[in-house]
């Protein structure tokens, strides 16, 4: 079992239910998945782009990341309806947990100038977004091999209500929120 199931289970459960009144551990907002993105808009000049971005995306998730698709052609951008733009994955169950679990402890404190993640990236229904400029700071990306530096979109959806019961809960499995 991974080590973040165990602390929902154990500590964050009855955290929530004492800090919100809930009468049922059921009530209590978990984890629903993650959802790691990379929009890559120089991929329709370069496709190794494409290539390197879903293998890294691999590496890092341990699944096969999905290739996402322009839904309308855009003149302004050369982008073509049916363009290969990006790829993404999303993480469930105990792969979710484990990839929380090294993004904590090992790939955020690798970012230079750490002070924390952004507390307001929440989109008022209790999901959290969080952006990285570099995929160089996961373990499993040899710095050697990166063709470019590409940045990614990493999504917490929760089953919370709310922004501020979806905050408790990424605070209390330990995502490092920046004071305000």
């Amino acid at each position: 079992m991974a080590r973040l199931v165990e602390k929902y289970r154990k500590e964050v459960i009855p955290q929530l239910i004492k800090t919100f009144g809930y009468k049922n551990a059921l009530q209590a907002p978990r984890l629903e998945k993650i959802v790691l993105n990379m929009g890559l808009g120089q991929a329709i000049e370069n496709p190794k782009l494409l290539e390197a971005a879903t293998s890294e995306l691999a590496q890092i998730t341990g699944q096969k990341p999905v290739v996402t698709r322009a839904r309308k052609s855009i003149s302004a951008f050369k982008v073509r309806e049916g363009a290969a733009i990006g790829a993404m994955v999303t993480l469930r169950k105990k792969n979710m947990y484990e990839f929380l679990d090294r993004l904590i402890n090992i790939a955020l404190p690798r970012v230079r100038d750490f002070k924390g993640v952004d507390p307001k990236s929440m989109d008022g229904k209790g999901n959290y977004t969080l952006g990285l400029k570099e995929q160089i700071i996961f373990p499993e990306i040899h710095f050697d091999n990166v063709i470019k530096p590409m940045g990614m979109n990493i999504t917490f959806v929760t089953t919370a209500k709310n922004d501020d019961e979806a905050r408790v809960l990424l605070k209390a499995l330990g995502m490092p929120f920046r004071s305000v």
